[in-house]
């Protein structure tokens, strides 16, 4: 009995020596001809495409086979991953799955699939090898129009990524059925009859540009599916071709100095058009966090009413913006940033001309983003303003 399980042992080392022999010699020979470029080209691999944990390289697509005996340096991926059902498989059809180990730096297991990534991760080459990259402790992009109209001298165009997909009469345009939070039916056509000239366009769906870590442009559908519906909510309320934070992680939230206010009274240009002024002031940019070394206007879709003025420019001007602008100019003064484009150092802190929401923007010269925080309290012309910057601190 122990003659013959010795005789059994030393065949099956035998075996493993050979096998390993193999192994060696095959790696040698044919091992070299494949490349992350290589592979990159023939199987069209998505580089610079967004990847979650788990999901695979290749997409819907099945693995890359391999045929066993020109690829024998394929076949160890399966013992290391104790893939018996695989081993077997491959050793009667004579197929192996692809190595992916062996053209891969990081966050690609040996069959391609995503793993030890955090967040949304993306497909890139690290040197000559294939990775996909976990994202910084942030990442952020530009919003950039996907689907929009063009005015035309006989209605609209409807486009999307930049093929004309519908053109619409201009009696038809009242029966469009466009619409978010933030404009409506209503909108689209007071934009054309007021606002619009021949090729003005009207963003209706907006996409990703930009990266930060040099990830590919998404469309308007994979920027929730990426980065979350409150990024889609986000970018709905500031001007195309702002920068959005789509991604913050592992980082702490340290509170900058709070600056107030008072509304104060100016009876001339309406005490109560003047709080309107202020509280939407506090609107356009309660919430605004603006990226590392990124400029940012406040929120889209803020009006302002208009108070007489003879010393304005058309005799007019949003009176009541200019207390909730002093604080907001101290807070990022506070934090070395320059001064806001359309403020001035004056008391009357925004300049004539310049729309204290869309019009004026904040530069964050920090390494790291900030959040920009207002609030008021109480009523009337004794009513607080305060604005308050909260930095996005990485962590260690």
């Amino acid at each position: 009995m122990s003659r013959s399980w010795r005789k059994i042992s030393i065949t099956i080392t035998l075996s493993l020596i050979v096998l390993c022999a193999l192994f060696i010699v095959f790696d040698y020979t044919s091992g070299a001809s494949y490349s992350a470029q290589s592979i990159s080209e023939d199987y069209d691999l998505p580089i610079g495409q967004s990847m979650f944990e788990n999901q695979s390289i290749l997409g819907q697509r099945d693995s890359i086979k391999m045929p066993l005996i020109s690829n024998m340096e394929c076949l160890p991926h399966q013992i290391m991953a104790f893939d018996i059902q695989g081993i077997l498989l491959s050793l009667s059809t004579g197929i192996v799955p692809f190595d992916f180990s062996s053209i891969s730096s990081e966050g690609i297991d040996s069959y391609g699939n995503v793993v030890d990534v955090v967040g949304p991760g993306f497909l890139t080459f690290a040197g000559d090898k294939l990775a996909v990259k976990s994202p910084n402790n942030y990442v952020w992009g530009y919003s950039t129009p996907y689907k929009w109209l063009v005015k035309t001298e006989n209605g609209v165009d409807v486009v999307e990524n930049g093929t004309v997909i519908e053109s619409v009469p201009t009696e038809k345009i009242k029966d469009l059925d466009f619409h978010n939070d933030y404009y409506n039916n209503n909108t689209i056509v007071s934009w054309y009859n007021y606002d619009a000239h021949i090729n003005s366009t009207f963003t209706l769906e907006k996409g990703m540009k930009g990266f930060s870590d040099g990830r590919n442009n998404i469309s308007a559908s994979d920027v929730p599916l990426i980065f979350g519906d409150d990024v889609v909510d986000y970018a709905s309320e500031y001007p195309t071709g702002s920068p959005i934070l789509l991604y913050a992680g592992n980082y702490t939230e340290e509170e900058g100095q709070v600056y107030g206010t008072s509304l104060g009274s100016h009876p001339q240009y309406g005490d109560g058009i003047r709080e309107v002024n202020a509280r939407q002031f506090v609107e356009a940019w309660n919430g605004t966090i603006i990226p590392p070394n990124s400029t940012s206007s406040g929120k889209d879709y803020v009006y302002f009413e208009s108070a007489s003025d003879a010393s304005a420019p058309g005799g007019s001007a949003s009176h009541g913006v200019c207390p909730p602008a002093r604080t907001l100019r101290a807070a990022t003064a506070a934090e070395g940033f320059p001064l806001p484009v359309g403020m001035t150092w004056d008391r009357d802190a925004v300049l004539f001309g310049y729309n204290p929401a869309q019009g004026i923007t904040v530069s964050n010269t920090h390494d790291y983003p900030v959040a920009i925080k207002m609030w008021t309290e109480g009523s009337g012309t004794g009513m607080g303003i305060y604005c308050q910057l909260i930095r996005y601190i990485p962590s260690e």
